[in-house]
């Protein structure tokens, strides 16, 4: 049986053309099944600009196939996603990587080239994508590995650094080409607590530094919390909480008190909640 959604922000709403001057990114009735599965069941999410939206809920609720969907790597099967003022659901071609190059995305294992230095990681989004100079590559490559913490870093191998730095190496990528929005999946995965706190606390500063709409899918919870301005909390599918931090934590809604609590996970909190 499906549950209800908590806006939050539902109480205080502004008409749909005011809102959208705030946010970067609006999700609308969003729908996607993999065979008889339904994985999103009617998303609705706004992310406002200039803000850091986490993404939380128990394993199957649907976080990283939404999140695939924003970074344009899927299509719905019914719904609409704005980014930046456009409709990517109803445009193809160069219109869609007009839009794909204001984002940026630091995935999960972050993903970086083996066999390539940490210097050319960082610049082969620039080499492939733009007619900029070496000298211009190499001084942005230089400056943003400065802005991660990685000055001197630049002939190192993957293998040769830690992965904490590798999380930092896999963020430079990630901005090197000034996206707009920046969109990390589970961007703490296989830290110790001590280099999560320190990537949370990166990715803040590197929010306010470049001036970033971030959208965070994260398990660090509540921890992930402290960096973040909204959360969503996705549940059987779809949006069943979503507000500020305040407002969530605030949100007298069992199902979010139990994920909080960490009582159980995936399937094991469905069937503790369905009982």
């Amino acid at each position: 049986m499906s549950q209800p959604e908590i806006n939050l922000r539902e109480a205080g709403a502004q008409t749909r053309d005011t809102a959208r001057a705030g946010n970067a990114i609006e999700v609308r009735d969003l729908r996607k099944r993999f065979g008889q599965q339904q994985v999103l069941d009617g998303v609705t999410l706004d992310f406002p600009a200039g803000q850091i939206t986490t993404i939380v809920g128990p394993s199957g609720s649907g976080k990283t196939v939404l999140l695939k969907h924003l970074n344009l790597l899927l299509r719905p099967d019914s719904g609409t996603i704005v980014i930046d003022g456009v409709d990517v659901t109803k445009i193809s071609g160069r219109s869609l990587d007009a839009v794909r190059e204001k984002l940026g995305m630091l995935f999960q294992s972050g993903a970086l080239f083996d066999s390539m230095s940490v210097f050319d990681n960082v610049a082969f989004p620039l080499v492939e994508k733009t007619d900029l100079s070496r000298e211009e590559i190499a001084a942005r490559v230089r400056e943003t590995l400065k802005a991660v913490g990685l000055e001197g870093m630049d002939d190192k191998f993957p293998s040769q650094l830690s992965g904490g730095m590798q999380k930092r190496a896999a963020l430079a990528r990630a901005l090197v080409h000034r996206p707009k929005i920046l969109m990390l999946d589970e961007p703490t995965t296989g830290l110790d607590p001590t280099r999560t706190a320190a990537i949370h606390q990166l990715i803040r500063r590197t929010q306010e530094n470049f001036h970033l709409t971030v959208v965070m899918v994260s398990h660090d919870v509540p921890e992930v919390f402290k960096v973040s301005d909204h959360v969503a909390f996705l549940h059987n599918g779809r949006t069943r909480l979503n507000g500020t931090v305040a407002e969530v934590m605030a949100a007298d809604d069992e199902v979010f008190k139990r994920f909080l609590a960490g009582k159980a996970s995936g399937e094991e909190n469905e069937a503790a909640l369905e009982g």
